[in-house]
C-alpha cells in the first residue's frame, strides 16, 4: 500500500528563462488547498503587474489527486499543461507552479510556447527541494479522564502524533498515524473498554 508522496519543501522564485525578448518567469509554492492558490496569484500580480500573462498548473491531493491547468489567456494548452505535464514528471503534488510571462515583441507560435512554459517550469522545479512526506490518518479518541495512562501508553508505543488535545474530565485527543498502520491503530483504541475512536475526515 503505498503511503507515501512527493512535495515541495519550500516555495522557488523568480526563475528566469528568455526566449526571443520574451521572459518567462518561475515561481512554484507548496499549497494544501484552491484558496492558496488565490492567495499566491493575488501576489504575483501585484508584484509583476506589468506583465502579460500569468499561467500556471496546480495538482491537490494524495490518494485522489484534482489539477488546473490555466493558460491565461495564451493560445489553448499551450501554458497551463506544458506546465501541468512538469507537476507530472517530477511526481510532485499539493504543488502551485506560475510562469509569469514579459511578452517581448515577437510572436513564439503555439510550439515556440510550449516549449517554454514547459521550460520555465522544469527550471523552477529542478530548483525546488522536493520532499517525500507520508499519507496521514487522523484519529479523534475520546475517553474519561481515568483511562488517560492507558491512551497515553499506546500513543508512546507506536509512536503517534499527537495534533492537538483537551485534557478535562471528558478527554480527546486528535492523533496521526501512517496509513499504512491505521487500521491496526484503530482496532487497538477499538478494543479498549471505555474508549471511542473515530476517524477524522481531513
Amino acid at each position: 500500500m503505498k503511503d507515501t508522496y512527493k512535495t515541495i519543501e519550500n516555495p522557488v522564485k523568480d526563475i528566469l528563462f528568455k526566449e526571443k525578448n520574451s521572459k518567462f518567469i518561475g515561481f512554484a509554492y507548496p499549497i494544501q488547498s484552491e484558496d492558496d492558490v488565490k492567495i499566491y496569484l493575488d501576489e504575483l500580480k501585484k508584484e509583476h503587474f506589468s506583465a502579460r500573462h500569468w499561467c500556471y498548473a496546480y495538482q491537490l491531493g494524495t490518494e485522489t489527486t484534482r489539477f488546473r491547468a490555466n493558460d491565461d489567456g495564451e493560445p489553448s494548452n499551450s501554458a497551463g499543461m506544458p506546465i501541468y505535464g512538469q507537476i507530472q514528471s517530477f511526481e510532485v503534488t499539493n504543488i502551485l507552479i506560475v510562469v509569469v510571462r514579459y511578452f517581448g515583441g515577437i510572436k513564439l507560435g503555439v510550439g515556440g510556447l510550449i516549449s517554454a512554459y514547459k521550460t520555465a517550469a522544469q527550471m523552477t522545479l529542478e530548483e525546488a527541494t522536493i520532499v517525500e512526506k507520508t499519507i496521514d490518518k487522523h484519529f479523534l479518541i475520546t475517553f474519561d479522564y481515568k483511562n488517560m495512562n492507558k491512551v497515553m501508553r499506546i500513543i508512546k508505543e507506536k509512536n503517534l502524533d499527537i495534533i492537538n488535545q483537551k485534557m478535562e474530565l471528558n478527554c480527546a485527543i486528535e492523533i496521526a498515524t501512517r496509513k499504512k498502520n491505521a487500521e491496526q491503530i484503530f482496532d487497538i483504541f477499538t478494543n479498549l473498554y471505555e474508549i471511542e475512536i473515530k476517524e477524522k475526515e481531513l
